[in-house]
């Protein structure tokens, strides 16, 4: 039996990652780990752990020490932050990673940087400047007009996101975060008003082996974020574009040639319609993989887009199946889903399943 460990287990995005586990044609022991106390209480995992921040002195060892115990074969680390310590102390870690490089972690995980090397390759991406000072706020409204996006250039979930339509909205927003005592660098982009895209993928030594694209089309409470998007969907779709697929692939391969794991790909479509690679989550899911998982489920009696399973599979060195590098699954499959009720699975109309179903096999 596969022993694996999920770090940060009683967040959304890995609760969604084990479901999918749980729903695999295997038993597997999962452990977890957070370093909230009563987050963890929420993992759906055989046995829990609370730990020290990834940024913390002895996080390393803290993992190592449950690696022992539990006897782990295999650690899955889901937060950017643990993925990144992970990434950079993987050869101190006694249980296997499924990663990209540390470059390509390193890089991803740099909204600026990701970008120029999509520029330079003739990636669709939107521009960006580095703000440094309120003069590059100013040059950026003169080089890409009204309004620009303001972001942080490291971090997930929407982090320090917002539009500006003008100087001092921006410098108002900036100078808010500091106030709050927050150290993040920022940067300005061209504003994308057009569809936001997601593209699941995995990987291994620079080969696409499976992946399936989305639609976000509402999210959880966007009210309470200025920018309407608060990095968690409501309402999404599947959705079949081989403009999506192709430019995807492309902005993963200028970063990696090479790439192995997980690539989870943020586009969002300019005002001509092209989609714009906007960010890369290498390493980790996206929130909602179990969407996938459990279609594939329902749909097929397979495994065919269960993402994280696949993952598991490839980490372990197993044989795989024949999968469909795109479109895994059929257009227009919704996910529904909000705080407190089970997400629900539907086609033309007609639910075909809930996630609670999943609990009570």
């Amino acid at each position: 039996m596969k022993r694996i460990m999920v770090t940060g287990a009683g967040g959304p995005a890995s609760i969604n990652f084990i479901a999918s586990l749980r729903i695999a044609p295997e038993k597997m022991y999962i452990i977890g780990t957070d370093v909230n106390r009563f987050r963890i209480l929420l993992a759906p995992v055989d046995s829990k752990f609370v730990v020290p921040k990834a940024t913390e002195d002895g996080y390393i060892d803290a993992l190592n020490e449950i690696i022992r115990k539990e006897n782990i074969d295999f650690v899955h680390a889901q937060p950017d932050i643990e993925v990144m310590v992970l990434s950079e102390n993987r050869e101190k870690l006694e249980a296997d990673v499924f990663l990209p490089s540390k470059e390509t972690i390193r890089v991803c995980q740099d909204k600026l940087e990701s970008i120029r090397v999509w520029l330079k390759n003739g990636v669709p991406t939107a521009r960006a400047i580095e703000i440094r000072s309120e003069r590059d706020i100013e040059r950026a409204f003169e080089e890409f007009g009204s309004p620009i996006w303001i972001r942080a250039r490291r971090g997930a979930g929407g982090r320090g996101s917002t539009p500006a339509f003008n100087v001092e909205t921006a410098v108002s927003w900036i100078r808010y975060w500091r106030a709050r005592g927050e150290k993040w660098e920022f940067i300005a982009q061209e504003y994308l008003g057009g569809r936001n895209i997601a593209f699941h993928s995995v990987w291994r030594e620079g080969e696409l082996i499976v992946s399936m694209a989305r639609e976000r089309l509402e999210y959880i409470y966007p009210e309470l974020a200025p920018s309407g998007i608060t990095g968690t969907p409501a309402v999404q779709r599947t959705i079949h574009d081989e403009r999506v697929n192709e430019i995807a692939v492309r902005s993963i391969l200028a970063i990696d040639p090479n790439f192995n794991g997980i690539a989870c790909v943020d586009l969002k479509e300019n005002s001509e319609g092209t989609p714009c690679v906007t960010e890369i989550n290498a390493g980790r899911m996206f929130t909602t993989s179990f969407f996938f998982s459990y279609a594939s489920k329902v749909l097929y009696g397979d495994y065919r887009c269960n993402l994280p399973y696949i993952y598991v599979k490839m980490a372990f060195g197993e044989k795989l199946p024949s999968l469909p590098k795109f479109n895994a699954l059929p257009e227009n499959l919704y996910w529904i889903r909000h705080i407190d009720a089970s997400a629900v699975l539907v086609k033309d109309g007609r639910i075909l399943g809930s996630m609670y179903e999943w609990r009570a096999e």
